[in-house]
């Protein structure tokens, strides 16, 4: 199966919330073949301390499948073409109610460790789309889902973490989310897609930098 008709699949049977804003809960969302290629990436956990609740305190250790990650790993190519295709987009703004067209494919890897935690926030004006794929599977992960609240002290919730599951939400004012300190024995692996407004600045970080979705 394609990995854009796996990922559909996956949106079409997601779980709809609208409390205390719209998400949505997702299973299966990457064939099985590109989650194990994504486990083989040759790639190790930065040596990071503390993030001091924010993402953005190690950027120089950030990973990305950007232009040169595609063009190096066959997962990362593979995965950028199925979000960046025009029929995951539609569906996706379909889904979701969202405006994407113009804006372009941000895909970043993330592997915390123990000490790791994020304040909660509600993400920049820039991002028009957030969604967080989970890929740990390790004993006590179950635990290291991401915390919905309604306001930057309200917990209302810890999504599921499950491997090749995940959450999409539309970042607003009130999409207020994070990762409170809790124990990480292993790497807790995600991926964060974003699809975000021509004026960000960090191309590199870009999946298709020159090439907008929808375009």
């Amino acid at each position: 199966m394609l990995a854009a008709d796996t990922f559909l699949s996956s949106l079409e049977q997601s779980r709809r919330g609208t409390y205390p804003y719209r998400h949505w809960l997702l299973d299966g969302m990457l064939a099985n073949t590109m989650c194990a290629g994504i486990d083989a990436l040759p790639v190790i956990a930065p040596p990071i301390a503390d993030t001091f609740g924010k993402r953005e305190t190690h950027n120089s250790m950030r990973l990305f499948f950007g232009s040169d990650q595609r063009a190096s790993f066959a997962v990362c190519d593979e995965l950028a073409v199925a979000l960046q295709s025009n029929v995951v987009v539609r569906a996706l703004q379909t889904e979701c109610d969202v405006a994407l067209a113009g804006s372009f494919l941000r895909i970043e890897y993330c592997l915390d460790t123990e000490g790791f935690w994020l304040e909660p926030h509600t993400d920049i004006g820039v991002k028009l789309f957030t969604m967080l794929i989970y890929l740990s599977d390790e004993p006590g992960s179950e635990a290291w889902g991401t915390d919905i609240l309604d306001g930057p002290d309200n917990l209302i919730a810890t999504t599921p973490y499950q491997r090749n599951g995940g959450l999409i939400f539309i970042p607003a004012a009130n999409s207020w989310h994070g990762f409170h300190k809790r124990p990480i024995r292993g790497v807790r692996r995600s991926l964060i897609v974003n699809y975000v407004k021509p004026e960000w600045r960090s191309r590199h970080e870009l999946s298709f930098p020159e090439r907008a979705v929808l375009s």
